[in-house]
């Protein structure tokens, strides 16, 4: 009995480009919902609204998988724009540039629309607001820093996966 549809192949023959790029954008949705849901629960004290245990565990859940989806976009952006869906792996001057100014750009403006226009959260006063926006530090500099340490977790996995396989042959 064969192991794969039309005869023997190897793994190595069945794992399309489109393939490994649907494991990359997996990969880094998992890697950045841990990450990001770290993130909540350490600055959730911050929020107004959000004391009982059971709502923070609940809350900070729902916005890490939001939060992942961002960094999803910010993955899609520089896909887009270096015409490389691995362009994380070394993604020089230019790649940190757009990981820092798409998350300044997509956290300031979530937080402002959410806290300015629709009053979804409120801060409590320890939170350090960015000047002149009125937004929290705190979920801005997420945006900021976790896509990169994402994608950096991201390129040393496949890298050592890389080297392990290498090695076994």
């Amino acid at each position: 009995m064969c192991a794969y549809p039309g005869g023997e192949r190897s793994r190595h023959m069945i794992a399309t480009p489109q393939w490994r790029t649907g494991r990359t954008i997996l990969v880094i949705y998992v890697i950045a919902v841990l990450l990001n849901y770290v993130w909540e629960l350490a600055e959730s004290p911050l929020y107004v609204g959000i004391s009982h245990l059971r709502k923070i565990w609940w809350h900070c859940g729902i916005a890490a998988i939001g939060d992942a989806f961002l960094v999803l976009i910010i993955y899609t952006a520089g896909w887009l724009i270096f015409r490389n869906p691995s362009w994380f792996k070394k993604p020089g001057w230019r790649g940190y540039l757009l990981m820092l100014g798409a998350g300044l750009v997509i956290s300031s403006g979530i937080e402002f629309v959410a806290v300015n226009i629709f009053s979804l959260w409120a801060y409590k006063r320890p939170m350090p607001l960015l000047p002149g926006f009125g937004v929290g530090l705190a979920p801005v500099a997420q945006m900021v820093v976790l896509p990169a340490l994402t994608f950096h977790a991201l390129a040393a996995w496949q890298e050592r996966k890389s080297d392990f396989m290498n090695n076994r042959e």
